[in-house]
């Protein structure tokens, strides 16, 4: 059997860092962990190929090449999806569809796909598999169960380039705690988290390793801390053991809930496993739109303080926040404005309330008949797929001016120089050289320092973290080159006519 595994092309977006790669002459942020995985899944005498869009043409004589196509999908991807489905009908190829597009929405492609193998890769494909192997494959497979990933096979990393990639990416845990409204992540993976072993954590950690990774490691949970005991139990002092004994070849990054904050050791137990980032929902300083969207986790307590406390922990934080709330009032946008340059966060992922289908919040606006239409799965693009209360004109404006303000580039270099001036760096960590860095380097002191018109700000930071700071500076340039990106990207979504 001969297999394409086919990721489609993303869209620009505030995290696709499409004008930041460009520095680093990477193709693409992350790989697709899911294809990977599911490649894994699949029979080891199969002919196995994969075309990240996002690095990789996809050509006719791909799509002629297999049996059958695999396809995995998140929403902001539609597009690209579905031509990728037009091809492989124009040339007869039956189609092989799952992921989290295909999962919430595969009522619009009944018709066009052979064979749907929705919820969790780990329970419904192995009965694809079985079927197809009898001749009589269904044509559409679902499960309620929830997976144990404790069974989860290490990706196959030998189908891409790592050379092509920005960061790699591994998987802990599924699920969160939460129940936030406008969150479609309990309908996907549950509210119970789910996670690996310590030996599986280990083991993937060296198929990187192995494979030549040096650098960057995204862990993809949504929520990584939401089993506290497991992390401090099994999983944080296996990767310190770990990452010791190789010489803290890793750096990683997650995404966590604001109580992070309330757990001291928590937080200093993944500082010395070389956790550097973290990225946390903020979504709104203003406690009734907490209230609104079951953000019980932020409500009663002083946002800033958690996160300067998290940072001062050596832990950079990037937030997410969310306009158009009904409960949001006319001051959202200052009070939105002014909470992110109190609290430094650099990266600061600002985005307009949409309803992701099957979400709490979409059920709500259905009944008060308030959809529009699908969400985009882009919430930085000015689309609202629903009526707010506020009015639209004045929310799009409002919200125009928040992005233009913060990533202007005196605000934007204001919010670093405040946060470079605090963060302690872990000082384990080792330094790989690549030549890609050198290259940023020079690329960034002219694109930012010659021509670029934030080139006074930019001279600031590097010159005061250079001579005074050189411990940060090499962050100290890679977010100048974020922020760079930042502009470019509202720039392209026209937001800067406000």
């Amino acid at each position: 059997m001969k297999v394409l595994l086919v990721y489609p092309e993303y869209p620009n977006t505030f995290w696709g860092f499409k004008y930041a790669l460009r520095f680093i002459s990477k193709r693409a942020s992350l790989p697709p962990l899911g294809l990977l995985t599911v490649a894994a899944m699949l029979p080891k005498e199969w002919h196995k190929k994969l075309i990240d869009m996002a690095v990789t043409e996809l050509y006719d004589d791909d799509i002629k090449w297999a049996d059958y196509v695999f396809i995995s999908a998140m929403t902001v991807q539609k597009e690209s999806t579905n031509t990728v489905i037009e091809r492989c009908k124009r040339f007869g190829t039956k189609v092989v569809a799952g992921g989290p597009l295909f999962t919430m929405e595969y009522r619009e492609f009944e018709k066009d796909i052979d064979h749907l193998v929705l919820d969790e890769a780990e329970i419904t494909l192995p009965a694809f598999l079985s079927d197809l192997d009898k001749g009589c494959p269904r044509h559409i497979y679902t499960s309620e169960q929830w997976a144990d990933i404790r069974e989860t096979p290490i990706p196959l990393w030998k189908l891409i380039d790592m050379r092509r990639y920005a960061t790699m990416n591994i998987q802990f845990s599924r699920g969160c705690p939460f129940d936030c409204e406008f969150c479609d992540i309990p309908i996907l993976y549950g509210h119970t988290p789910r996670t690996k072993s310590k030996e599986q954590m280990v083991a993937e950690l060296e198929a990187l390793f192995t494979g030549g990774w040096r650098g960057g490691v995204f862990i993809v949970d949504d929520n990584f801390i939401g089993n506290k005991r497991v992390l401090k139990r099994d999983i944080l002092p296996t990767m310190i053991e770990w990452m010791e004994g190789k010489g803290y070849p890793f750096s990683f990054s997650t995404e966590a809930s604001i109580n992070l904050s309330d757990d001291e050791e928590l937080m200093q137990m993944m500082v010395q496993a070389g956790f550097d980032t973290v990225f946390i929902g903020i979504e709104s300083p203003h406690e009734e739109s907490l209230e609104e969207c079951g953000k019980i986790q932020n409500k009663n307590r002083d946002l800033i303080s958690s996160v300067k406390k998290i940072q001062k922990h050596g832990l950079q934080v990037q937030g997410g926040f969310i306009i158009g709330f009904d409960s949001d009032p006319p001051s959202i946008f200052e009070k939105i404005t002014s909470f992110i340059q109190e609290s430094g966060i650099v990266s600061a992922m600002v985005g307009l309330l949409n309803a992701p289908r099957g979400t709490k919040l979409y059920q709500r606006l259905a009944r008060e008949e308030r959809l529009l239409k699908e969400a985009s799965g882009n919430n930085t693009d000015l689309s609202i797929n629903f009526i707010p209360k506020m009015p639209t004109e004045v929310l799009i404006d409002g919200y125009k001016r928040v992005v233009n303000t913060i990533y202007s580039p005196k605000y934007y270099y204001e919010r670093v120089m405040a946060f470079l001036k605090d963060y302690e760096p872990l000082q384990k960590k080792s330094f790989h050289f690549q030549f890609s860095y050198l290259k940023a380097l020079l690329k960034s002191m002219w694109s930012l320092g010659v021509i670029g018109k934030e080139r006074a700000y930019f001279w600031k930071v590097f010159l005061w973290s250079l001579i005074r700071r050189p411990k940060v500076f090499p962050l100290a340039v890679t977010l100048s080159i974020y922020g760079f990106h930042f502009r470019k990207m509202f720039e392209e979504y026209r937001l800067g006519d406000a």
